[in-house]
């Protein structure tokens, strides 16, 4: 390789935070062995001290077990190359990473500008933390005037593209076009795209967030979040307060999803592959109003996805001609989809949407049709599209 030629994403995936060589013997493991400790011991006081200068200069420098060790500077390291970030910061959920955000770069008093579009929980966030902090939110759609909704306490954009149930894809170059003329920081979950197929750092945002849960640990075995910037002020702030927060992820953790990021190249684009497949037979069926899934050419966000995308992933919606008792019999008549809210995982899932969901979605524009969610695994896609007919047929 070129001295001048950076290496491509999936190979720093696979060469990226292994385990250094040993000087006595030289030899190493393949994989950075998970490394727990509550303590971290020094050989004196001015060890100790040097260290305790080093983080109070913003570095990297464990003094206590809760920052975590070598394993999780390792991961953070895989999350800069993902995001195209300068500082990552781990956190026990992809939610908890949203909340790191949200305490780190709001302060009582301040408003923010959020896409209605965002996680679920965001909203109970709100409800139960953020309001308590006296911090407003405004919930806004893509069709919304912004400069309309500004107020002189605005700080922040968030948004989650695309969006969480019905992945409408959002602007994100206008979206920071916006933020940096009115000195906002943009902050976007990124876990559907996981620095992967979509990087919103590169297209402007501040902050990217992202649930390693999902597509980067990919067995559905672990909880993990993390926030990625590149800016030198943020990741201040953020540092400060994942400390001052006592987040704490554990070593396996840390493992598991360095082990699950190895394969992510492979896995996303199955997984995307066996999306669009069943996305052209659920185009077939009389019971399908619409399919939401930004890589389908007649989704509305296809345009968007083709310009900021460099991939996709298996995830999409389903709008049915059902009434509610019909498409619950369609979601239990499924047998190779589990019924569950998480995805990412090597198997499919389906998620019955209530109308109360819904609601908060502007983008719907379905009426009393049924909506369900769908994460498309790594079966044989055969399989899943004769599933489907087959509690399409149920459902009737």
């Amino acid at each position: 390789m070129a001295k001048d030629q950076a290496p491509h994403i999936d190979t720093l995936l696979q060469h990226t935070a292994t385990a250094s060589f040993n000087p006595q013997t030289g030899s190493a493991p393949v994989n950075l062995p998970s490394m727990r400790a509550s303590t971290v011991r020094f050989q004196n006081l001015d060890a100790l001290e040097a260290v305790q200068r080093r983080k109070a200069a913003g570095e990297r420098a464990a003094t206590y077990g809760r920052m975590g060790m070598d394993t999780h500077a390792a991961l953070e390291h895989v999350f800069r190359e993902l995001e195209g970030g300068t500082h990552a910061y781990l956190a026990p959920s992809g939610l908890a990473g949203i909340t790191m955000v949200m305490t780190s770069l709001l302060s009582a008093g301040d408003h923010a500008l959020v896409a209605d579009c965002v996680y679920g929980p965001v909203y109970e966030l709100d409800a139960a933390l953020l309001k308590r902090m006296n911090i407003e939110i405004t919930y806004f759609s893509a069709a919304d005037d912004l400069e309309a909704l500004l107020r002189p306490n605005t700080r922040m954009v968030y948004v989650e593209s695309p969006g969480s149930l019905l992945f409408q894809m959002l602007d994100i170059p206008a979206l920071a076009s916006f933020a940096q003329r009115h000195d906002l920081v943009l902050a976007c979950d990124n876990t559907w795209g996981s620095g992967y197929v979509y990087r919103p750092l590169a297209l402007g945002a501040h902050v990217s967030v992202v649930a390693g849960t999902k597509y980067v640990g990919g067995h559905s075995d672990l909880m993990l979040g993390a926030v990625v910037t590149n800016d030198a002020g943020v990741a201040q702030r953020l540092n400060r307060t994942q400390y001052a927060m006592g987040y704490s992820v554990s070593a396996d953790d840390a493992w598991l999803a360095l082990r699950g990021v190895r394969t992510l190249p492979i896995r996303m684009a199955q997984h995307a592959r066996h999306a669009l497949q069943v996305c052209e037979f659920l185009a077939t069926r009389p019971e399908v109003a619409r399919i939401y899934h930004p890589a389908w050419p007649a989704d509305p966000g296809h345009a968007l996805w083709q310009r900021d995308c460099t991939g996709s992933n298996g995830m999409l919606a389903v709008e049915l001609r059902l009434s509610p008792e019909a498409s619950r019999r369609f979601v239990d008549a499924l047998q190779l989809f589990g019924i569950g809210f998480s995805w990412g995982g090597f198997e499919s899932l389906v998620q019955w949407v209530t109308r109360g969901e819904l609601a908060r979605h502007r983008y719907w524009t379905g009426g009393d049709n049924a909506l369900v969610r769908l994460h498309i695994g790594l079966e044989d896609p055969r399989d899943l599209i004769a599933d489907l007919a087959q509690a399409l047929e149920a459902a009737a």
